[in-house]
């Protein structure tokens, strides 16, 4: 079975430069006010959500744990920021 397209071209990105983007959204998210901040703060979520989803298979059950908890924090921070 072939992975998915989206699948390879994620697999050829740079480690370094996937943190630093995601960190740049992080901290764009958490200092933009209000709603751009939070929306923000939804992209990334959906992003990370959808790369867990993914990999889930193959991850053992303390990674899925971190990334479930993280994921949440990341969700309850974009609400927050929002409200």
């Amino acid at each position: 079975m072939t992975p998915p397209p989206f699948l390879r071209r994620l697999s050829r990105v740079n480690p370094t430069t996937a943190f630093v983007v995601a960190l740049v959204l992080l901290l764009a998210g958490l200092f933009l006010p209000g709603i751009v901040g939070a929306l923000l703060l939804f992209v990334l979520a959906g992003a990370l959500g959808t790369l867990t989803f993914t990999t889930w298979p193959v991850q053992p059950p303390i990674t899925r744990a971190v990334r479930l908890v993280l994921l949440t924090m990341l969700v309850v921070a974009a609400v927050s920021k929002a409200l």
